[in-house]
């Protein structure tokens, strides 16, 4: 193998595709990347057998050359080696070589490595899947889709279902649902859908987050294709398989209250940073990062945020909201779930309807109803 190609290009490609790689696998040479040269282009790819992903660089784009191919082949080396290397390397084109024994030269400029590879026959094949019915987001909506939703799943192994996010689809409408029994996160959105199906899948968090940093921010359609265990998403020139999680996702929508006693309409950015004022006091403790929130029964349309730490003292911050309607609040919970959600949402007003101290809440932008974040209360005694 001898290709020849823009170092900026080859830079792109090796830190998409080592997104997927880690050092902790039990097959030695998933911790390397294998590169081919095709007649095409040159193909980079990268797994750790949960998550896969292959970046294509063509020989040309746009009419500008950025690759040139001298002989086909393939080879696999180390990614925490090459991946340092070429971000490193002294001019704008880089030539690589695989000689006898699998040594690769990798020449810029004045500069000259010699790495052992490894036999590009080795290297596990990546998922084949027929792709009969394909499912298109523009790169951006299903970006926000990822950020509003995957930074509820669980952390927690004992219930790996909560460590992903479900994705049902039906019709032309796709419903993302994250939880880790504390909150939950909701958005759906519309799609593209070339045939008739329904789906329901769980997509583990970490591969959407893998996913989120590779994406494009731009309203190129992306393209997904489901099957059985494995999800595919395709971007120009980019390829992300993620195996899916087995078993079924719980039926969340009992938990999402019907009815309201009191609601208010607050400013998201003046809410947010009086929470995170009050979360400051709130780190200690075996109460730690719980706020309280009450109405200010003598001063109409206020409310009061609070937190204390016996060590260090007290906090309270005052909101003026846009509308307050129904009962007299008390309310406990995390600073933390709470800023999460306020961060995910879009829009500079959000409603919040509380169903009682001790039922869960929901919190959404002013007119949108694609959006919806629920959070459960905390008991303070």
């Amino acid at each position: 193998m001898k290709f020849s190609i823009l170092r900026n290009r080859l830079i792109e490609s090796v830190q998409d595709v080592s997104k997927a790689i880690t050092s902790r696998t039990t097959i030695p040479i998933l911790t390397g990347i294998k590169i081919t040269a095709s007649e095409e282009g040159i193909t980079f790819t990268g797994s750790d057998s949960d998550i896969s992903i292959e970046s294509f660089v063509p020989k040309e784009e746009d009419g500008d050359e950025i690759a040139v191919i001298q002989q086909t082949g393939g080879i696999v080396l180390q990614a925490k080696i090459f991946g340092e290397l070429v971000k490193k390397l002294p001019m704008d084109i880089v030539e690589i070589e695989v000689a006898n024994q699998f040594q690769t030269i990798i020449r810029s400029g004045k500069s000259n490595f010699n790495l052992n590879g490894l036999d590009a026959e080795e290297y596990p094949h990546l998922p084949q899947i027929t792709e009969d019915k394909v499912i298109r987001i523009p790169a951006d909506i299903l970006k926000n889709l990822i950020r509003q939703t995957v930074f509820a799943v669980s952390t927690a192994e004992t219930r790996p279902i909560l460590t992903g996010v479900n994705w049902s689809i039906k019709g032309s409408r796709l419903n993302c649902i994250a939880t880790d029994s504390h909150r939950l996160a909701q958005r759906t959105a519309e799609i593209e859908m070339a045939a008739d199906a329904e789906y329901n899948i769980v997509i583990p968090g970490k591969s959407l987050n893998e996913l989120n940093k590779i994406l494009p921010d731009s309203n190129e359609p992306v393209g997904i294709v489901i099957t059985d265990n494995q999800v595919l998403f395709k971007a120009k020139h980019l390829l992300f398989f993620s195996r899916l999680l087995e078993g079924n996702y719980p039926d969340t929508s009992r938990l999402i209250p019907t009815d309201g006693k009191t609601e208010i309409v607050v400013n998201t950015k003046e809410f947010l940073q009086a929470i995170d004022r009050a979360s400051l006091l709130a780190k200690e403790g075996q109460n730690a990062n719980v706020v309280k929130l009450s109405s200010v029964t003598d001063i109409p349309g206020t409310i009061e945020i609070t937190s204390n730490s016996p060590e260090i003292g007290k906090v309270t911050d005052r909101v003026n909201c846009k509308s307050i309607e129904g009962e007299e609040l008390k309310i406990s919970f995390s600073s933390k779930y709470m800023m999460d959600a306020l961060r995910a949402l879009e829009g500079t007003e959000i409603t919040i309807r509380f169903t009682g101290a001790m039922r869960p809440f929901i919190i959404r932008p002013v007119n949108d109803d694609t959006t919806l974040q629920l959070i459960l209360p905390v008991r303070t005694y």
